[in-house]
């Protein structure tokens, strides 16, 4: 990542000094993630993570901030906030919200091994369980992703691109949400959303840390699955097709930590196209309406149908 934002010496000694973490000694920017800005700080004290967010308001970051406290206090692994002298994890600069998180050891791994990707799958699970009940605070200020807010977000895109083509594609989105079956009794708790290789730590071949809960949103507690499913079984070749022996297995194994209710079972192939959807917003000007990617990943889900997804991953 491009740090969006430099920062001084001078700068973060005056940030550090309004914490208990010792005074500055050096800086370098963290390569990892691709939206908000992010320096490993050096103090007398130790190492710690500042993070710039660059398009996120106060009540976002403190959604972030207040469901960290709640995971580490049910003992997940992940990297906790931490406060200021005034008590406050989310400080401001130059009018943008910031947190600085403590430093955990470990490695991002480009091609985990088939154990380290149960671990994850593991891990994925035990986060939804333990906020299946979880009422998040400044819920309203996260994108919780819905058929109504993709369908607002599609139709801001539209607006913004202000094409034919957009109008189209606009079009072509709502009739396939219209098609979609996600019951309001379907669990909802909180999804991390962005289980990148860079977003999980490693030490020593064990699961140590997820980290950038950028993305957590209170949403359908199986839109994480979603994500599981769609990084390891997914095939991203002209084919474009799903390896439904590599997603029952994930299934499977996720199923063994959290039970699936028949109810989400049923409308994993609902939640499936809806997340396919998600990627069509943040790709809106992506593509002809005519063929797209996005299109053609809805178009095999369609003619694979429900009941075959169904029966392939639950038979």
């Amino acid at each position: 990542m491009t740090v969006k934002t430099n920062f001084s010496k001078t700068e973060l000694s005056v940030i550090l000094s309004n914490y208990h973490l010792g005074g500055y000694k050096s800086s370098k920017p963290l390569t990892h993630g691709t939206v908000q800005t992010n320096f490993l700080l050096q103090t007398t004290l130790g190492k710690y993570v500042f993070k710039y967010y660059e398009n996120r308001s106060e009540g976002s970051v403190l959604f972030e901030t207040s469901l960290i406290r709640y995971l580490k206090s049910k003992n997940y692994p992940c990297a906790a906030p931490i406060k200021n002298k005034q008590g406050d994890l989310v400080g401001s600069y130059n009018q943008k919200p910031f947190v600085i998180f403590e430093f955990v050891e470990g490695q991002h791994l480009a091609r985990p091994n088939l154990h380290q990707k149960e671990q994850l799958i593991e891990k994925v699970a035990e986060l939804q369980n333990i906020t299946k009940n979880y009422k998040p605070h400044n819920q309203k200020d996260r994108w919780n992703y819905s058929i109504e807010l993709c369908q607002e977000l599609a139709s801001k895109e539209a607006k913004r691109l202000n094409s034919a083509n957009a109008s189209e594609k606009l079009k072509w989105l709502e009739d396939e949400l219209l098609k979609l079956q996600l019951p309001r009794s379907l669990p909802k708790g909180i999804c991390h959303c962005d289980f990148h290789f860079t977003n999980v730590l490693f030490k020593d071949g064990k699961f140590e840390a997820l980290l950038d809960f950028d993305d957590a949103n209170y949403t359908f507690l199986m839109f994480d699955l979603i994500g599981l499913i769609e990084v390891e079984a997914w095939r991203y070749d002209k084919d474009e097709v799903l390896n439904f022996i590599k997603a029952k297995k994930i299934v499977t194994k996720y199923a063994s930590y959290r039970a699936l209710n028949q109810n989400e079972r049923q409308h994993l192939f609902d939640l499936y196209k809806l997340s396919i959807l998600f990627d069509c917003v943040w790709y809106f000007g992506r593509g002809y309406v005519e063929d797209f990617y996005e299109k053609r990943k809805i178009r095999y889900l369609n003619e694979v149908g429900r009941e075959k997804f169904y029966l392939q991953l639950f038979s």
